[in-house]
């Protein structure tokens, strides 16, 4: 068994803490790959910002869990060696399914897992939860639990559609459980298409699709509820159109992709939302400019000449991220 404070990593809760004080989000940044990695420790220590690394079920398989155990030791020591003295870095699950799951990332040296029972029964939730909860804290992991249903898809995790979080569980599912932070649902969505073309409005200077507005006064009423508790928004992708567009430019075919608007989740990072999720938009960003590369270049066959400007592409979407949209930068609790 590993421990994930032997590896450099730290659980999430001084950090939620200092988060929702401090009226801004933490970047939950998922990743598959190591140039993904690396883009995402680069640009929260170069901008000082704590950070969390999530892995689903899938990425995990796809990556192997002894490669990531070591992925993440070597992400906190990159860190440092960007000149971020100490940094504060989280290995997640992502929508952990079972209690096999949970506990075996704790044992190979996660900081914080997710058990998403939401497709379960409230009670059936509850108690599988609260199973995670007990083991993950005897090793001092803080856990996320999951109210309310998120439509799309994410690896695994598929819904047609999406249930919002009733505020008046909040309080007896908190309770009961022990969890650290919560998980709602209030019209955000997992992948790229978050919403269909029927559920929004067309801009008529630009044709583009405008999502509807996120469900605010369920949130103010979870937060009535639960004040100064952790909250977690889920598929919160904003799907930035010009890498959309650029995707569709060489090749690609992504028809009426559309996000969840920037202004939102910077509304969302000044509440009790202390940990906003952020997946789409990398995956966007790493295909837009592999297309461009090879499309400009289709001699190119060396894998650095195209995942290099994916990378940088990706840190360039992270630090916007970090700096405009969740207000993290300089929230390190030392900072050098």
């Amino acid at each position: 068994m590993a421990s994930y404070k032997s590896l450099g990593l730290v659980n999430t809760k001084e950090m939620f803490k200092r988060a929702i004080d401090g009226g801004y989000a933490v970047p939950a940044f998922n990743f598959n790959n190591m140039e993904q990695l690396q883009a995402i420790i680069k640009a929260s220590s170069e901008l000082k910002s704590p950070v969390i690394l999530q892995v689903s079920k899938g990425a995990r398989n796809y990556a192997n869990q002894t490669l990531l155990q070591y992925m993440a030791q070597g992400a906190v020591e990159y860190a440092k060696e960007l000149g971020c003295k100490a940094p504060e870095v989280v290995l997640h699950l992502d929508h952990g399914d079972s209690f096999e799951l949970c506990k075996n990332c704790v044992d190979m040296g996660f900081s914080s897992v997710m058990i998403d029972g939401s497709a379960l029964s409230y009670d059936d939730n509850v108690a599988l939860t609260k199973k995670v909860v007990e083991y993950a804290h005897a090793h001092d992991v803080t856990v996320e639990g999951e109210l309310g249903v998120l439509a799309g898809v994410e690896d695994e995790v598929v819904a047609a559609e999406s249930h919002y979080t009733k505020p008046e569980e909040v309080i007896d599912f908190v309770t009961k459980t022990g969890v650290d932070s919560l998980a709602i649902s209030i019209g955000t969505s997992h992948g790229a298409y978050k919403f269909t073309p029927e559920q929004c409005t067309r801009d008529p200077k630009t044709g583009k699709l405008v999502p509807p507005p996120l469900a605010f006064d369920i949130l103010d009423e979870i937060m009535k509820k639960l004040p100064g508790f952790p909250i977690v928004l889920h598929g919160s992708s904003s799907v930035p159109q010009e890498y959309v567009d650029m995707i569709n430019q060489y090749g690609g075919k992504l028809p009426d992709a559309v996000g969840i608007p920037e202004e939102q989740l910077r509304k969302a990072s000044a509440s009790a939302v202390c940990k906003i999720n952020i997946d789409s938009d990398s995956r966007l960003a790493f295909t837009a400019a592999v297309r461009k590369t090879l499309a400009e270049k289709p001699g190119e066959f060396d894998p650095r000449k195209y995942c290099g400007p994916a990378r940088d592409l990706m840190e360039e979407m992270y630090k916007h991220k970090i700096t405009d949209v969740l207000g993290s930068d300089n929230k390190l609790a030392v900072l050098d």
